[in-house]
């Protein structure tokens, strides 16, 4: 028998399968392979259509399914990771009443620091360990003050993971560890928030019912199985943010560990018991997927917007035909691309800024000199330096940083941005083959807490390689000093 991982993401929806038993991955899809579009009918705005990640998870199971040959009743249990943050608002049928506000949306900026002004930054800190800044809760009280006509008609509010689930099961609930990434969750009485809601006179009703984040969440249903082709009655027994979800992946669940991603956006997420939370802006805590009242796991998330998406655009920009055709040319080049220095946050509100949206800069340009390699490995390196900008906030609140652990796709395939981050970070970086869709599909044997299961088929079919701190530490530092100075020019601005 099999287990499903899926993973619902704004640029797409990935899926594996894994053994029941070894966890070994027998076979992985992505669909669409391009990337969804995110629509931005104003600038600071980002929408997606929440049926367009049924559909793609639908045709995601039904490639599974061609390419193994096996028999939809072959799969019994179902893990979901998704992008955190967004909101999906349903009416009465179930049906969304407009397209869900996603994770890089910024027009609830304002809202969030309003409202952190009302509360406080005391009471914050001791319930929410949060800023309300631009997550969930706060787009929901966007839709309220905005669109009226909208928020009356709702019938439940829901992460994007949250709405996946709903699909395939019909059933409407959601997990403490999805609500505290929406800043719903009051860690001092571990229960949701609805003192926050009533304030601003948001329907406490509106909260779906909150199961574990390893339980029975419901059955695939009838028009589940339909339109996925999955079987009736295989059921959803895992569901978290895919930040948490990555570090569970990766096997990053105790006190001290830390991951990595570098996707269309960047994070690094370490893991601590800590209910303080003195930075509540540029740092964010969310309960990771093993917190409890008892044994607090808290995941302390730094993101950086502006990371692969610049990537993303150079690619189009140069027409080039891959990354890796990037990532060669980038290896033409020394260390600090001859002077020319990306900042890469153009991909709205950054919270290492504390929610400022300073853009993207492109400084040092010489067209004498420069050529598309400088600009490739410019890009990647901006892009490392604006990680090691997150992991020094990140030591400000104590942690310390020894080895990241990684997956082995996106930015991470990179040599140069690896290297560039250890040697700045005096880190090592242990790289392992796996996926946010693999890590959910494994993660399903913990909805019978087998850890040691989980654990030894992490051990067993993952690490591929490991990046050290290089030689050249103090040209990587030299180019990094550079590359701040810019950074610090465009902040006074």
């Amino acid at each position: 028998m099999y287990y499903l991982g899926l993973d619902i993401g704004s640029s797409s929806v990935k899926a594996a399968l894994v053994d029941q038993h070894t966890g070994v991955c027998i076979s992985k899809v992505q669909i669409p392979e391009n990337e969804i579009s995110i629509k931005a009918v104003k600038p600071g705005w980002a929408e997606q259509d929440p049926e367009i990640w049924w559909e793609n998870v639908c045709k995601a199971i039904r490639e599974l399914l061609k390419k193994t040959d096996l028999l939809a009743d072959n799969i019994t249990k179902i893990g979901i990771a998704y992008q955190m943050h967004g909101l999906v608002i349903i009416d009465e049928e179930g049906k969304p009443l407009r397209p869900s506000i996603i994770w890089c949306d910024s027009r609830a900026v304002e809202t969030g620091e309003e409202v952190f002004k009302e509360i406080g930054k005391q009471k914050c800190a001791l319930h929410l360990l949060n800023s309300p800044a631009n997550f969930t809760f706060s787009k929901l009280k966007w839709i309220r003050d905005n669109e009226p006509e909208n928020y009356e008609k709702i019938y439940k509010f829901m992460l994007p993971g949250d709405y996946i689930a709903f699909k395939l099961s019909g059933i409407a609930n959601t997990t403490p560890s999805g609500l505290s990434e929406g800043i719903l969750w009051d860690f001092k009485n571990e229960k949701p928030a609805n003192w926050l809601l009533r304030k601003y006179d948001i329907d406490v009703s509106l909260i779906p019912d909150i199961v574990p984040t390893f339980s029975n969440q419901g059955k695939v249903s009838a028009r589940g199985a339909l339109e996925s082709s999955l079987a009736e009655g295989a059921t959803i027994v895992y569901r978290a943010g895919d930040q948490p979800n990555n570090a569970l992946s990766l096997n990053v669940t105790e006190i001290g560990e830390i991951a990595a991603t570098g996707g269309t956006s960047g994070v690094v997420y370490a893991v601590t018991d800590s209910l303080k939370a003195n930075e509540m802006i540029r740092i964010n805590n969310f309960a990771h997927v093993n917190h409890t009242s008892s044994t607090p796991r808290i995941g302390k998330l730094l993101n950086i917007n502006g990371t692969g998406i610049l990537y993303k655009w150079l690619k189009e920009l140069l027409q080039v035909s891959s990354y890796l055709e990037m990532n060669n040319l980038a290896e033409r080049i020394e260390i600090g691309s001859q002077g020319i220095c990306i900042l890469p946050f153009g991909n709205g509100a950054e919270r290492i800024f504390k929610n400022k949206d300073v853009g993207s800069h492109i400084k040092g340009l010489n067209f004498n000199i420069h050529n598309r390699s400088h600009l490739c490995r410019a890009a990647l390196e901006g892009i490392a330096f604006a990680f090691v900008y997150g992991i020094d906030i990140l030591k400000e609140e104590g942690l310390h940083v020894k080895v990241l652990k990684v997956g082995n796709d996106n930015l991470f395939q990179s040599t140069i941005f690896a290297e560039t981050i250890a040697s700045l970070t005096q880190s090592k970086i242990e790289v392992y083959n796996t996926t946010g869709a693999i890590g959910a599909a494994r993660a399903c044997v913990l909805y019978e807490n087998k850890w040691d299961q989980f654990r030894t088929m992490i051990s067993q079919n993952d690490l591929v390689k490991t990046f050290l701190p290089q030689d050249s530490s103090d040209t990587y530092q030299k180019a990094y000093s550079n590359w701040r100075k810019q950074l610090e020019q465009i902040l006074k601005l």
